[in-house]
């Protein structure tokens, strides 16, 4: 799509960016990423008022144009580099206007690289409600830029927003801040005649960043580096002198244009709150208070609709078994598709209620004071307090939460962070513990409270935290490196959570489990259905002529007899021979091979056990008994007549699945982040390992 203009979204983290750029936006987006780097790059489009259309590309949150990590280090490229499909004709700047003295020093950065500026004045609302007041039409004087004040999560002044870029000039007309020259006039004189351009500030930013900036070519980088050697530049001393230059003319500004409340004595609403949820003891507690309230949750409130859903698909599948003619496309159909595909929506329940809680926790602003909480244990264990981030995100997903650790600056933080965020239990998880914990754990309450399997989840859940920052620790002492990790955080304050983003979280996050998840799973499905219901050689064949003899027919009724003949026909397909291979390895676990091949299935995606419980015992099953894949597995029996899953088999899977690396897409985004096939090749060797081990375990001191 050709955009009229181009407009970057620049802003401090927490500031409101990504909730302005949906409203501008709305579902006209994609995500791709930058050109030679694995940032993501988040572009929409947009209308303005004036029938033109706007290009949006949302930069990464950042408090300086100095980076302190690689998603950082993309804003400034995107700014100063001339001429490209990136190349903003206009930059909004996002300011937080209840902190307008910390967010006013990356605005007096961009305006001096002499883009044209507009500001959105973001959360005008909570300003007013806190008592401060600003004078709009002189800050916007004072600084020579349009101001347009806004709530983004209200979406008050939006249209203001558009109407202001439709009319932005096409030169900039904001006032210069500091004297930059002052700094290091020598050194930018010489910069400037070298790249042959007149903006001093651009100068100077190429003096302290020349070394990653793609666009200057090595001659012109090892000429810059030449320039600050004749001239004796210290790069930290500029930066501090620049700094301190910044915050002085911030002050003047602030103090004719904004009048904030003495509230010296008067401790804010977030501040009384956080007393308690950040209290050294009591902290901890609420959270894992919060964390037991979740799953008990996910358990009691999706059993209706899980009961529902299971229904239905019976209800399908017995009338398609009715109304079609027998034959093998009738099973592909359904022990294939429809028993796969079952296995995926009658979770979406338990998926929608875990990213509802997700969603809350972070729109309330909750979610950043858990990071906050947990910095200190993360220091301990050899990991930056960033590394929470992706450890918490990691109840959602693996993928995003270890795309995300490209905010630690430390690489070892980093690389720890990346190794062990597959520990934590990820939604994909969530069916295989629900369905093996609701066949051996009992519904019932303890302490009137509690239900015990929701205390069996928590405990998973719980499990895969400790398993993760224990890991940590150990490779705290395997990976060597000088660097020192440091923490800092904005805590945004205490807000009621946006209903309709929760909702839309829910939403998104079920329709890209069914679409991504499912596809997997009913392509496995299909695999799986053709694998049980074909033979090597005359395998088939001969169980069928030996079941045909007289002595067969007179001694079981044909209903026994059908289920013989399908269990050892399944024994003898591909997928019984597959399993039958690897049960030897397996046993020691509880496992038999019908599970050995549902371990197979699943190293595609742990959700996919579901499906493959639901083929494996649909083909193994009485065409007129249809069941839901729960009841079929807790009528398995072992040939003895004992059932196959026990208390110790279930407890037993449940710790091969917490550990075991089984997903395709993590495999792939932990090379795409460390360009090293070696780092997902130790990552699945020692996840293995550890499930096995775990497993082995679990299964002897259960059984």
């Amino acid at each position: 799509m050709k955009a009229d203009i181009r407009v970057a979204l620049v802003g401090n983290p927490n500031t409101g960016k990504s909730t302005l750029f949906n409203a501008l936006t709305g579902l006209n987006q994609k995500i791709g990423n930058f050109p030679g780097v694995t940032v993501d790059k988040k572009i929409g489009y947009s209308q303005l008022p004036d029938g033109r259309s706007a290009e949006i590309i949302d930069l990464p949150g950042t408090y300086s144009l100095y980076p302190k990590s690689r998603d950082e280090s993309i804003v400034f490229s995107v700014l100063a580099e001339k001429a490209t499909e990136l190349t903003p004709d206009l930059v909004v700047v996002i300011l937080d206007a209840t902190n307008l003295k910390r967010n006013l020093l990356l605005y007096t950065q961009v305006a001096d690289l002499k883009i044209p500026v507009i500001i959105a004045l973001n959360m005008i609302d909570l300003a007013k409600k806190g008592g401060v007041v600003i004078n709009i039409d002189l800050l916007a004087k004072k600084l020579g830029v349009p101001v347009i004040p806004i709530s983004a999560r209200k979406l008050d002044g939006i249209a203001n927003l558009k109407a202001a870029i439709s009319f932005a000039n096409k030169f900039a007309l904001q006032e210069g801040s500091i004297d930059v020259k002052a700094i290091a006039p020598d050194l930018i004189d010489s910069i400037c005649k070298e790249i042959d351009t007149e903006n001093p500030y651009f100068a100077l930013q190429l003096a302290h960043q020349h070394e990653t900036l793609k666009f200057l070519t090595p001659a012109q980088s090892d000429r810059i580096e030449e320039l600050e050697k004749e001239h004796s530049f210290h790069s930290q001393k500029a930066q501090a002198t620049e700094t301190i230059a910044r915050y002085n003319y911030i002050n003047d500004v602030l103090y004719d244009t904004v009048k904030t409340p003495v509230t010296a004595q008067d401790e804010s609403h977030s501040n009384k709150i956080d007393k308690v949820l950040t209290h050294r003891v009591f902290g901890f507690v609420i959270f894992m208070g919060i964390l037991l309230f979740m799953f008990q949750s996910i358990f009691a409130w999706s059993a209706y609709p899980m009961s529902l859903i299971e229904d239905l698909f019976v209800l399908i599948q017995r009338g398609l078994r009715d109304a079609l003619p027998t034959g093998p496309l009738t099973d592909l159909l359904i022990d294939g598709v429809v028993a796969g595909l079952s296995g995926v929506l009658v979770f979406i329940p338990q998926i929608a209620i875990l990213f509802a809680f997700i969603s809350i926790l972070e729109d309330t602003g909750y979610m950043a004071r858990v990071t906050f909480m947990m910095d200190k244990i993360m220091r301990k264990v050899g990991l930056n307090g960033k590394s929470v981030v992706p450890l918490i995100g990691g109840f959602a997903c693996a993928v995003p939460s270890i795309m995300s650790t490209r905010t630690i600056e430390n690489w070892k933080d980093r690389m720890i962070t990346i190794m062990v965020t597959p520990l934590v239990a990820c939604s994909a998880r969530l069916p295989v513990y629900t369905l093996l914990i609701a066949l051996v754990v009992p519904s019932r309450n303890v302490w009137w409270i509690f239900n015990l399997q929701g205390l069996a989840l928590t405990g998973m859940y719980v499990l895969s935290l400790v398993s993760a920052v224990i890991v940590a620790w150990v490779m705290k002492f395997i990976l060597k490196s000088r660097e020192r990790g440091y923490f800092i955080m904005e805590l945004p304050v205490y807000r009621m959570p946006r209903w309709n983003n929760v909702l839309f979280s829910m939403y998104e996050r079920a329709k890209t489990f069914v679409l991504e998840a499912g596809k997997v799973i009913i392509a496995v499905s299909i695999i799986l259905w053709v694998l049980s219901s074909y033979g090597p050689g005359d395998r088939f064949k001969n169980i069928e002529t030996k079941y045909s003899q007289p002595q067969y027919a007179q001694s079981m009724k044909p209903h026994s007899l059908a289920r013989v003949i399908s269990t050892e026909k399944l024994e003898n397909s591909y997928a019984g021979v597959l399993g039958h291979t690897i049960e030897p390895v397996i046993r020691p676990l509880g496992f038999d091979w019908k599970i050995g091949i549902a371990l197979i299935t699943s190293f595609a995606a742990r959700e996919v056990f579901v499906g493959t419980m639901a083929t494996i015992y649909s083909v193994d099953g009485d065409a007129d008994r249809i069941d839901s894949v729960q009841q079929k597995m807790r009528n398995a029996k072992n040939p003895d007549g004992s059932p196959v899953f026990t208390l110790a088999v279930a407890f037993s899977l449940m710790m091969f699945y917490a550990f075991a690396m089984q997903c395709a897409s993590t495999v792939a985004v932990v090379y795409r982040e460390t360009k090293d096939w070696r780092w997902p090749a130790t990552q699945f060797v020692y996840m293995t390992l550890l499930a096995y081990g775990a497993a082995f375990l679990v299964y002897n001191l259960l059984k």
